[in-house]
């Protein structure tokens, strides 16, 4: 009952993000550009800090397969759980998707990303610094026990900054669900590119875990003592 009300948490809070962040992109993107490209980075932030402090308790607010990969590669959560947060995070963005779609059609393009210049392989390096940043970020902040108070916030903030660089080139994924559901309903050059905005945040993510495991010498600082 405890690993399904994490997973139910894990879906509530990826539906909120493709719903409220992925709208706020849809409806905008017709806007001032600098607006609008504010405007949603902000969104991602605000709903990331949001989750964080109403289901971070439960599941820790992964909401992001990419973020969920890297806490298996640091040891933090097992193979079980993993699967289990994969598939409410997946879930919960199609039906966030499919709830947009519902009230503002798919024409809008349901926030969905694209690829920079129609150049795969530069997107897919794009999307894998821009989520090293954000995952590295969320992996230093969670580190500490001592850092729960604003650990939210941080990571909010990490989020709007890979939004406010990455929107530009790719519209940012960073995440793989939350790609992937709106993808699946607007269709055409969104989905035969979603392999882009799927795999590289994998790729970002698993990098940024062995990279701050690396860099990480709490251990080692314990071991001495």
């Amino acid at each position: 009952m405890e690993s399904f009300k994490k997973y139910l948490a894990e879906f509530i809070g990826t539906f909120v993000l493709v719903f409220v962040a992925c709208g706020v992109a849809a409806v905008t993107k017709c806007s001032v550009p600098n607006t609008s490209y504010v405007a949603t980075s902000l969104a991602f932030g605000l709903v990331i800090v949001a989750m964080a402090y109403s289901i971070g308790n439960i599941s820790g607010c992964h909401i992001n397969p990419a973020v969920s990969i890297a806490m298996l590669v640091s040891g933090k959560m097992d193979l079980k759980d993993f699967a289990g947060y994969i598939v409410a995070q997946f879930l919960g963005a199609i039906a966030g998707a499919a709830a947009l779609m519902g009230i503002i059609g798919k024409d809008t393009g349901l926030g969905t990303n694209g690829l920079y210049e129609g150049d795969a392989g530069l997107s897919f390096v794009i999307e894998i610094i821009l989520t090293f940043i954000f995952v590295i970020a969320i992996l230093g902040v969670t580190s500490k026990k001592e850092n729960g108070s604003v650990a939210g916030i941080v990571i909010g903030l990490a989020l709007v900054l890979v939004h406010l660089i990455g929107i530009p080139f790719t519209g940012t994924s960073v995440n793989p669900a939350r790609s992937l559901g709106p993808a699946i309903f607007v269709g055409g050059d969104a989905l035969a590119d979603i392999w882009v905005f799927v795999l590289a945040p994998l790729v970002g993510g698993i990098l940024a875990a062995i990279v701050y495991k690396f860099l990480d010498t709490s251990k080692e600082n314990s071991k001495k003592k």
